[in-house]
């Protein structure tokens, strides 16, 4: 079946859902629903593991009783399981409480253009080729060093989908994507020391993945590199965030900049809107309408059209992020963030890799992050870390059994630089970033 047929297939049940929910006493509704097909196959050791096919697809509605609200969602897309499913959502609201801020999108806020972003680039789910593949990396992996010992597999996944939304302002649109990815971990032995370290590939265009022998190679030559790391002496030293990890940083700036978290008083920047948060010189850019974006849409999950914004301005915080609920709740308006963020393009110094070292002169370069402890509350960052031992801008030793800590107002305000060679590999773009200090504890 042609993906147009099938699309507008998806559009008519949506449509159909729509018109019932109005017809069941609701005032509003929204629905959206997805289809996903793929393919998932994992070797290890140069062996099969597991091969896994996805067939499947759901509804979910919601509808709005005055200020009530109701939801259900149903894999049956059988007119009775549909009608049920509006039956038993209409039934919810009319028992739960009034919420002032409840409903859906403004009208006037409603995406009316959907270009084609080109998301969608299909290719055939070939079980043998996905198997080649996998097993190709891993001997590429095996094959690089002879301290490469022992495998934690290879994996290649392939995701052919498509998502449509609809409400009752008019909105009833959707698109087809495709995502494709390939990752392998390895484990290196040296005399008494075991390391592991991985490398992907992820793109929404399979010819466009990187080749099996460099992800191969690229794990392999990660792992090898941390044999033989030490421990180090607890010290306030200047710290280099890899480029692969380097986006962590910005996704807890996310959450604190989210109405969800302003609008509960639970976010280390509240009241921030238009100070200085990062230094002068860094700007980030959000471009939802980047072709082939892994980020990219032109409307978010609630229907909001999604527009190209500056998020940091100069270094200051130039917006937070809404969806309808928390926008209300704030007495403002959506800015397309319902489902996340699009395609934020931060900027750099123009260094090079090599250069940060030099810049960094004597300190820490990071290039694994462990536990999850970071508060957006109140701001505080402490996480365990892996990386290297840097003097005079060159890496002595590979280090590990770290911990790393500070203040993300302190880290945010004091970068230093940020790499020109940018990880594209998800929805925050950038590159390595430089901060001044912070505490490592070590020995």
């Amino acid at each position: 079946m042609q993906i147009e047929q099938q699309l507008s297939e998806i559009q008519n049940v949506v449509d159909d859902v729509l018109k019932m929910a109005l017809s069941k006493g609701a005032t509003q509704a929204e629905a959206s629903m997805s289809k996903v097909q793929g393919i998932a196959v994992s070797s290890r050791m140069q062996e099969v593991e597991n091969v896994e096919f996805t067939n499947d697809g759901g509804l979910g509605i919601s509808v709005y009783v005055g200020k009530r609200k109701g939801s259900a969602s149903t894999a049956d897309l059988s007119k009775a399981a549909l009608s049920l499913a509006v039956e038993k959502a209409v039934d919810i609201a009319r028992y739960t409480s009034e919420d002032p801020c409840t409903g859906l999108a403004d009208a006037e806020l409603i995406a009316t253009e959907f270009p084609d972003l080109e998301l969608y680039h299909p290719q055939e789910l070939d079980t043998e080729k996905a198997i080649k593949t996998t097993i190709e990396t891993e001997a590429a992996a095996m094959n690089y060093d002879s301290r490469i010992t022992n495998s934690d597999g290879a994996s290649y996944n392939a995701n052919l989908g498509m998502r449509v939304y609809g409400n009752t302002h008019g909105i009833n649109a959707g698109y087809p994507s495709s995502r494709y990815s390939l990752s392998c971990m390895v484990i290196g032995s040296q005399e008494n020391d075991m390391q592991r370290d991985y490398a992907y590939t992820v793109n929404r265009q399979a010819d466009l993945l990187k080749s099996a022998t460099f992800v191969g190679e690229e794990a392999a030559k990660a792992t090898v590199e941390r044999l033989g790391a030490r421990k180090i002496n607890t010290a306030n030293v200047p710290v280099l965030f890899h480029k692969d990890l380097a986006s962590s940083l910005f996704g807890h700036y996310v959450g604190a900049i989210s109405g969800g978290s302003l609008y509960r008083r639970s976010s280390f920047l509240l009241d921030s809107l238009g100070k200085q948060v990062f230094p002068e010189w860094l700007n980030i850019e959000e471009r939802p309408l980047i072709k082939s974006g892994l980020a990219s849409s032109s409307f978010d999950n609630e229907g909001v059209s999604c527009s190209d914004m500056t998020i940091v301005d100069s270094g200051q915080l130039a917006t937070y992020l809404y969806t309808t609920y928390s926008a209300r709740k704030l007495n403002t308006v959506s800015n397309g963030h319902a489902g996340g963020i699009h395609n934020w393009l931060v900027g750099d110094t123009g260094h090079s890799d090599a250069d940060l070292l030099k810049e960094m002169g004597t300190g820490l370069f990071v290039t694994e992050l462990m536990g999850q402890g970071v508060n957006i509350v109140t701001g505080d960052y402490s996480r365990g870390a892996a990386g290297f031992w840097v003097e005079n801008g060159i890496i002595q030793y590979p280090v590990h059994e770290i911990t790393i800590a500070g203040d993300l107002r302190d880290m945010f305000r004091n970068i230093v630089a940020i790499g020109k060679d940018k990880d594209v590999r998800g929805s925050v773009q950038t590159g390595s970033v430089l901060v001044n200090e912070m505490k490592i504890a070590g020995n």
